[in-house]
C-alpha cells in the first residue's frame, strides 16, 4: 500500500521557501535536542525572537485570522510549515493552541485584541492552567477560587504540571466561582498574566524531564476584563479548550519518528549473517509499528482536514485520541523488544541508537499519555460521542463550527 501524499506545484514551491528560510536562521546550536534537559534558555529566547519574524511572514499561526496576527493561510501551507520545522528541529511556536481558539470562539474583540494578538504576533507565549494536585483530570471538582472584589478577582488555589519551556506571559484556565452552584454551573475562565502580585511558580522533577511547574496563587487580583465568557459559564468555555487537546482541530502534518527510525535500525543493523529485518518476527512487529503509525496519521490527518472545510466533528478527533494513546505505547513496546537494552541508552550513551531517542519516548509514553486526561477518559469521551454510553454528548463549540474563522 502506497501512503505517500501527493504535494501540489504550489506547496512544493512554498516548501522551497520554507526550507531556504530555515538554512539561514537554524543555527545548529539552536536546534531543539533530543533530551528536554538540554533545551536551553539561550535556545528559547533566540527562537522567541525568531517567532517574531515568522509571524511577519505569516508562518507562526499560518491558518489563523489575519486580523489578528495570523498568517490567514491554508491547511496546505500548514501543512508544509509543520513538516519542514520538524526536519529542521526548529520549534514552531511556545504557546498552546487551546487558549487560542478557546478566545476565538468565546472571547470579546477587546480580550482578543489585549491578549490574542500578542500571542499570534509573537510578543507573548501562553500557558495552560487545568490541573489540580488532588484531582488531576477532574476539572469538575476544581477548587482554586475566584472571589469578586469590586470590578476585578482575587484568586486563590495551586496548580500542577504546567508549561513546557522557559517562561510564559499568562496562564489560561478555569477557576471556581460559586462554590454552592452545580458542578459544571460553578466555574469562570480567566487569564492570568505571569508575573504577578501572589503568584509563585516554582520547577517540578519529573520522569519525563521536560519542564513542568506547580504554581501557587495567593490573593492575586485580575482585572474584570480578564474573564472569558461569564461568571458561571467556565465549563462550557473550557469544553472548546479541551476540545481542541483532546483532537479536535487534528494534526496537519503528524509523523511518528520513532517508527521510521526502527524501519532504518532493523534495515541496517547486522545480525547472523544478515540484518535484524532478516528475521521474520522482527519483520513482522516492524511492520505492525509502520500500520500502528499509518493509521494514527490518518486519523489525525481526516480531522484535520474536517477542522479545515469547516465540517461537524463528533467522534473523529476522540478517535484519533484514543487510538493515539494505545497505539503509542505498542509502538514504544515493539521497538524495546526488538532493540533490547540499546532502546535504554539514553542521550549521554555512545552507541544509543538515533542518539538516544528512543529512551526520551519511553519516559515521555509513561507520563505524557495521563496528559489531558488518561486513556480512561478519553475512552469515556469518545463512547459518548459515538453512542454507546448512557450518557450521550455533543462536541463543545470551536472556531471551525461557531465562527466565521476557520483557525
Amino acid at each position: 500500500m502506497d501512503f505517500a501524499v501527493a504535494y501540489s506545484p504550489e506547496q512544493q514551491r512554498f516548501r522551497e521557501e520554507v526550507r531556504t528560510w530555515l538554512e539561514d536562521n537554524t543555527l545548529t546550536e539552536m536546534k531543539v535536542p533530543i533530551e528536554p534537559r538540554d533545551f536551553s534558555a539561550d535556545i528559547y529566547w533566540y527562537w522567541r525572537e525568531k517567532h517574531k519574524e515568522l509571524a511577519k511572514k505569516g508562518w507562526l499561526y499560518p491558518t489563523f485570522p489575519q486580523e489578528y496576527g495570523g498568517g490567514g493561510l491554508t491547511g496546505d501551507h500548514e501543512v508544509v510549515i509543520d513538516e519542514e520545522f520538524a526536519k529542521a528541529q526548529a520549534p514552531r511556536s511556545f504557546s498552546d493552541n487551546h487558549f487560542l481558539l478557546t478566545i476565538l470562539v468565546w472571547g470579546t474583540e477587546e480580550q482578543k485584541q489585549k491578549f490574542l494578538v500578542p500571542i499570534l504576533n509573537g510578543e507573548k507565549v501562553s500557558w495552560n492552567k487545568l490541573t489540580e494536585p488532588h484531582s488531576g483530570a477532574d476539572l469538575a471538582d476544581y477548587r482554586s477560587r475566584a472571589v469578586r472584589d469590586g470590578d476585578d478577582w482575587l484568586v486563590t488555589g495551586s496548580q500542577v504540571y504546567q508549561g513546557d519551556h522557559e517562561e510564559a506571559d499568562m496562564m489560561c484556565g478555569p477557576l471556581l466561582t460559586d462554590p454552592d452552584a452545580p458542578r459544571h454551573r460553578n466555574l469562570g475562565y480567566f487569564v492570568i498574566d505571569i508575573p504577578s502580585p501572589g503568584l509563585e511558580i516554582r520547577e517540578m522533577d519529573l520522569l519525563p524531564r521536560r519542564r513542568k511547574r506547580a504554581v501557587f496563587m495567593d490573593n492575586v487580583r485580575l482585572p474584570g476584563d480578564h474573564l472569558i465568557g461569564g461568571d458561571h459559564q467556565g465549563w462550557q468555555v473550557v469544553g472548546t479548550h479541551l476540545e481542541d487537546e483532546h483532537g479536535g482541530r487534528g494534526r496537519a502534518a503528524p509523523r511518528d519518528e520513532y517508527t521510521d527510525h526502527m524501519v532504518e535500525y532493523v534495515s541496517e543493523t547486522k545480525h547472523n549473517g544478515g540484518t535484524l529485518g532478516s528475521d521474520p518476527v522482527v519483520q513482522q512487529q516492524t511492520m505492525e509499528n509502520v500500520l500502528d503509525g499509518h493509521v494514527q496519521r490518518i486519523l489525525l490527518q481526516r480531522t484535520y482536514w474536517m477542522y479545515q472545510s469547516r465540517m461537524s466533528i463528533q467522534h473523529e478527533g476522540n478517535l484519533a485520541n484514543v487510538h493515539g494513546r494505545e497505539s503509542s505505547l505498542r509502538i514504544e513496546k515493539r521497538v524495546r523488544d526488538i532493540y533490547g537494552p540499546y532502546a535504554l541508552l539514553n542521550t549521554r550513551e555512545p552507541g544509543a541508537p538515533h542518539g538516544g531517542r528512543h529512551e526520551i519516548n519511553a519516559v515521555n509514553r509513561a507520563g505524557q499519555n495521563h496528559a489531558g486526561g488518561s486513556t480512561n477518559i478519553a475512552k469515556v469521551v469518545l463512547a459518548r460521542r459515538i453512542g454507546i454510553s448512557r450518557t450521550q454528548e455533543r462536541a463543545a463549540p470551536t472556531p471551525s463550527t461557531a465562527t466565521s474563522y476557520g483557525s
